[in-house]
């Protein structure tokens, strides 16, 4: 995608079968940093497991198994992206001649654009244009990404020219009809580091046992104009009032929180992009203040591990956070709001961060927030392409995006927490 775009280079891995008819339990281990398992029987589904990287655990990547010329890479899954890269031969590829550079909010990659017959969650699709990404200490071989955005920000596509240079999605909703263009992304949690999280992700079908998120409010996603259609992603609005505070507090009107977008009528509404490939949700900086200031201990750092300015918190302190789509609220577990990164202060002290990270205000912006794991591991999420694939009616419907919270029990992520992390009791009136 054309910068900026909002992945960045990730230390802990999980992994999944291309195709695997149930979630893998399988347990994480330290070496190597990518582990797989296969499973019988195809359906149009990926489930992802995880395991330890031997770098510090300072992010969270989501990776399943494709399959690029009958070679298996394990790529990142990442809706903030459009473009396929690999790093590693191919068998049989076959050169487009043509080169593209994909830049993120940290690194880049680039590479000849070549094709391969790719299987991808159960489908196979024929000559897929990908970018072939040389070996280097952040990108191992047989690595990769798959971007699972709008074909609009691939790189790929402008470079090769026509429809034979899409993005996968849109490759695969135009060669099955019969497939309905929506995915569907589970993202879990790493509660221990022994206890790796799993998630799954469906193409044209949803999980057994969240067949509620049909009936969840449809929220329209955000359409550019078509002369900044480049920097298109999954965006959609906040409500109004939908940024409930530890305090349970109102804070788009306690803070005076404003959306940046001004094409965006009710000023109180947030633009809101959803990136499975961003560990920490960017936020205004007045929001991340309003979660985290008055919690004892917490401070305002700048970290260049974690690419700039967040909140460092008492590992033990329990913070409280929900949002709102379309009238329905959306809780974040403890263990997502105050995140251990297995990280240390100057002094040497184990410490944690407010994981909704502070970031600066944009000219011109097309977005207010970016909604990554910590947020997405609260939601299952379904998003319908719409009339985004490549060669679309008129008589195709607008995208759009269904959440369903799946952090309904307060009492049941409190106990989480206090397994996890133990608790230093404290309420927002103690900061007064």
């Amino acid at each position: 995608m054309r910068p900026p775009s909002f992945s960045i280079p990730l230390l802990l891995a999980l992994v999944s079968d291309l195709a695997g008819a149930a979630r893998l339990n399988i347990q994480g281990r330290p070496r190597p940093r990518f582990t797989s398992s296969s499973a019988a029987g195809l359906v149009r589904r990926a489930s992802i497991i995880g395991s330890t990287s031997v770098s510090d655990v300072g992010d969270v990547e989501y990776v399943t198994n494709i399959q690029l010329g009958g070679k298996t890479f394990s790529v990142q899954i990442d809706t903030g992206s459009s473009d396929l890269w690999v790093v590693g031969d191919v068998s049989n590829a076959q050169s487009t001649g043509k080169t593209a550079k994909v830049t993120y909010a940290v690194g880049e990659v680039e590479g000849s654009i070549l094709t391969a017959t790719l299987g991808f969650a159960g489908y196979s699709v024929s000559s897929q244009a990908y970018i072939s990404v040389a070996a280097s200490s952040d990108n191992p071989s047989g690595s990769g990404l798959i971007g699972l955005g709008p074909n609009y920000g691939s790189q790929v596509s402008e470079a090769v020219g026509t429809s034979a240079g899409d993005a996968v999605l849109d490759r695969i909703f135009r060669q099955n009809s019969s497939t309905p263009n929506y995915i569907t992304v589970l993202l879990g949690r790493n509660n221990d580091p022994s206890d790796p999280p799993t998630g799954d992700l469906t193409v044209g079908e949803i999980l057994s046992g969240y067949e509620q998120i049909a009936s969840q409010p449809k929220l329209p996603v955000s359409v550019l104009a078509s002369s900044n259609s480049a920097n298109q992603h999954w965006q959609i609005l906040l409500d109004s009032d939908g940024i409930v505070g530890p305090a349970n507090n109102n804070v788009i009107d306690e803070f005076n929180v404003e959306t940046a977008v001004s094409s965006t009528t009710n000023k109180k509404q947030l633009t809101v992009v959803l990136d499975t490939g961003y560990s920490l949700p960017q936020v205004p900086s007045t929001v991340a203040e309003a979660f985290y200031k008055d919690i004892p201990g917490a401070q305002l750092v700048s970290r260049s591990d974690l690419s700039g300015e967040i909140w460092q918190l008492p590992c033990n302190k329990e913070v409280n956070i929900t949002f709102k789509f379309g009238g329905k609220s959306f809780p974040v577990h403890p263990l997502d709001a105050n995140i251990d990164l297995n990280l240390t202060d100057s002094s040497g002290n184990h410490v944690c961060f407010g994981a909704f990270q502070p970031m600066a205000s944009q000219s011109g912006a097309t977005y207010d927030a970016i909604f990554g794991m910590a947020f997405l591991r609260n939601a299952y999420t379904y998003i319908n392409f719409g009339d985004f694939v490549d060669g679309s009616t008129n008589t195709t419907a607008d995208p759009y995006v269904q959440l369903l919270a799946t952090t309904n029990n307060s009492a049941d992520a409190h106990a989480d927490f206090l397994r996890v992390r133990g608790n230093s009791p404290w309420t927002p009136e103690d900061a007064t």
